[in-house]
């Protein structure tokens, strides 16, 4: 059951999109009439993959769900949220120790936007330990990582880091 007229932003680096976040997107999906997958610049982070290609990769790997956008950010989360007309930020827990600073995340932006709400969801069990990072790191080393992202992201994580 949907609420109504309720637009949900789950917001991320995506470096790369996962199977972990794309099965807590297809759950959103069932609960929020739009849910947009906002790929956030993130330069301090110094991602492996550039901005636009994390987008085209989402939009790839998210195609098949009707409700659900993918766009690009690169200011504050709350005021992106504002300017999308949403309502909810998602927020993604893999394990206790995500909590504590999801909770601090999501007080801060409530300070700032006391109108946006935080949900936070959690992946299925499979999916539970697959972060970006390791997928990254498992890739960089030549590693079978295949069974944590799409074949897509497969794809361009193994030609990426060919070139490296």
């Amino acid at each position: 059951m949907k609420a109504m007229s309720t637009i949900a932003v789950y917001p991320g680096t995506f470096d790369p999109i996962t199977n972990g976040h794309t099965d807590l997107v297809e759950r959103a999906s069932k609960l929020f009439n739009k849910v947009i997958v906002a790929v956030a610049a993130s330069p301090k982070k110094r991602p492996a993959l550039s901005h636009e290609l994390r987008i085209s990769l989402a939009k790839t790997v998210l195609g098949h769900l009707p409700n659900v956008e993918v766009v690009g950010f690169d200011n504050l989360l709350t005021e992106f949220t504002r300017s999308v007309n949403g309502q909810v930020v998602i927020r993604g827990l893999r394990a206790v120790s995500d909590f504590e600073y999801e909770f601090q995340l999501a007080n801060m932006n409530r300070a700032i936007a006391p109108d946006v709400e935080s949900i936070f969801l959690t992946p299925s069990e499979k999916h539970s330990y697959i972060s970006s990072t390791l997928v990254r790191e498992i890739a960089s080393l030549n590693g079978d990582f295949g069974q944590f992202v799409s074949p897509d992201v497969k794809r361009v994580l193994q030609e990426h880091y060919k070139t490296i």
